[in-house]
């Protein structure tokens, strides 16, 4: 009678805490309540000392929590699974794995009371596994739900799909998904994540199709993986069927979908995405205001991007890094160089993308001397090593400057091998100085490198061309016949009334290509008023555009 009502009071306690524990914020406060459950006997307590666990979860304090659980003689499931939810939580995955196994420990031990993985163990678990990139461990934890959880656990198999992806095993996320009961925007979201993360956009567009119910995270993952593989007019217009069904582009949204404006040149999208920003107060953003930037300097609008700079709350080095490339790439070298030691005013490390967009810069300045110096500058006072790109921005400011000799020495200490990017600059230097002996020696590891690529065979003829050597002329031109080489077109694209054409070099099938090539034959004819009067007669009264 007297255990009986022992137990009583022990629940009535317990009860008491309970609400306490739920109000509680920080660790100074569960310690004080910690010391009154040690007071009154409780502190073998698994209820409370998994509820204290919880708490320590939240403040983050690890390290009291496995004080707790060492303290306890007999822990049970309960206080397993909230060591392991803390440890995964704070993505201490080694530890978390740990518990589990001492968990399984005990079940095969001969203890009265053996202790079983549940529903409630096994989704950390995996998600350590796949935070590790432990897929062999996943397995086995996958078998182990088999054999010991329930037949079905949406939240289990959704971690497991996940799981599965992470470690790049997509044909197992596959399986997993196929065998699901029930599937909820998780299941489909993540499966459609993981083909669009490979690239393999079929597929993902095929669950896509298949999807019940999709929600802004299905969106945004086709327009990421659009985005990814350079499919950009499919990324836009998945942007704009989004919006279609009246789903709001959130932030990760609008980041992804950006460099496809910028790519494509869609200036009006990214003019109505920035207006919806600063609509919805996601111009605080500092993400989204460096895709902004990068898209206006793609653009052509570097004024629109610097005043959008100027403006942003807080910068970061991706932000000076953006800007200083934009204003590279329109010859502002002189802003570019400025904005550099703003950065450094601004108690700013430069990182190796700053360097590059400086290099850039002092390449299309013709800024040899500067250059040399940002680029002695990376390792000697920011410890970043340069690497093939710096390199191939440093050839392309000497062999600009007529320095190529400089440039070719520059190119046979480098630590890494050259690639064809670097001894095509080379090449393309020597043609504008007309210097024969090194365009001979780039061109010896072009045919290495590239050995179809008939430019650099034509910039060859042309250095031979320019320095009137006709027997070199015929060679290079004997040699691209009989490698029978063909050149790829060149192409461009535009967004014209929010839709995207493409037009290919040579590639008349457009059904507007005659009134396209008719109206530049009028334009290259005459700049006089009669074509402005013929361009009037092929024009709409309504003003309208007649080309689409």
């Amino acid at each position: 009678m007297a255990t009986r009502l022992g137990a009583l009071k022990n629940r009535e306690l317990e009860n008491f805490f309970v609400p306490i524990l739920q109000n509680c914020k920080d660790i100074v406060a569960l310690k004080s309540i910690h010391a009154h459950v040690i007071k009154y006997a409780l502190s073998q307590s698994n209820f409370l000392v998994t509820k204290m666990v919880d708490v320590c979860d939240k403040s983050g304090d690890l390290g009291y929590a496995s004080l707790l659980f060492k303290r306890v003689k007999k822990p049970n499931g309960y206080l397993y699974n909230a060591m392991i939810r803390a440890y995964a939580h704070k993505e201490v995955h080694s530890l978390a794995i740990f518990f589990y196994k001492e968990m399984l420990r005990l079940k095969d031990s001969e203890s009265e009371n053996p202790i079983f993985p549940d529903r409630f163990t096994f989704p950390f678990v995996i998600k350590s596994c796949s935070g590790l990139l432990c897929y062999n461990l996943g397995k086995q934890v996958h078998a182990h739900f088999c054999k010991f959880g329930p037949k079905s656990n949406i939240t289990i198999e959704n971690a497991l799909i996940d799981m599965c992806i992470k470690c790049d095993h997509l044909e197992d996320a596959h399986k997993v998904f196929e065998g699901m009961i029930e599937r909820d925007a998780i299941s489909w979201n993540s499966i459609i994540s993981g083909h669009a993360r490979l690239g393999q956009m079929r597929k993902a567009r095929a669950l896509f199709d298949l999807m019940p119910c999709r929600t802004i995270v299905s969106w945004t993952a086709m327009i990421s993986g659009y985005t990814w593989i350079g499919s950009y007019s499919d990324a836009l217009d998945v942007f704009r069927q989004m919006q279609i069904v009246g789903i709001e582009p959130d932030e990760i949204s609008i980041i992804s979908v950006l460099p496809a404006c910028a790519q494509l040149g869609a200036l009006e999208v990214g003019k109505w995405i920035h207006m919806y920003c600063d609509r919805n107060g996601l111009l605080r953003k500092t993400p989204i205001c460096n895709a902004l930037i990068e898209m206006y300097a793609k653009c052509g609008c570097i004024g629109q991007a610097c005043q959008l700079f100027d403006q942003m709350y807080k910068r970061d080095v991706i932000s000076w890094s953006t800007i200083i490339g934009g204003l590279a790439n329109h010859g502002k070298a002189r802003e570019a160089t400025e904005l550099f030691e703003r950065m450094k005013q601004a108690k700013t490390e430069p990182n190796a993308i700053t360097f590059l967009g400086l290099l850039s810069a002092c390449a299309h300045a013709g800024f040899w001397k500067e250059g040399l110096a940002y680029f002695d500058s990376m390792s000697k006072d920011y410890h970043i090593e340069p690497e093939v790109e710096h390199y191939g921005s440093l050839v392309d400011i000497l062999g600009r400057a007529g320095r190529l000799n400089e440039a070719l020495d520059v190119i046979e200490k480098m630590p890494m091998k050259p690639d064809s990017k670097i001894w095509g600059s080379l090449l393309s230097s020597c043609r504008t100085h007309s210097n024969l002996d090194i365009a001979i020696i780039a061109m010896e590891h072009l045919e290495e490198l590239e050995p179809d690529d008939t430019g650099n065979y034509v910039l060859l003829s042309n250095i031979y061309a320019d320095l009137g050597k006709w027997d070199g002329v015929s060679r290079m031109r004997k040699l691209i016949r009989s490698k029978s080489m063909k050149k790829t077109p060149g192409s461009s694209l535009i967004d014209i009334n929010n839709v995207v054409q493409e037009f290919v070099s040579g590639d008349d099938s457009k059904p507007f290509s005659k009134d396209i090539f008719w109206l530049l034959e009028l334009l290259t004819f005459h700049q006089d008023t009669t074509v402005h009067r013929h361009i009037n007669e092929i024009m709409p009264e309504d003003g309208s555009e007649r080309l689409r």
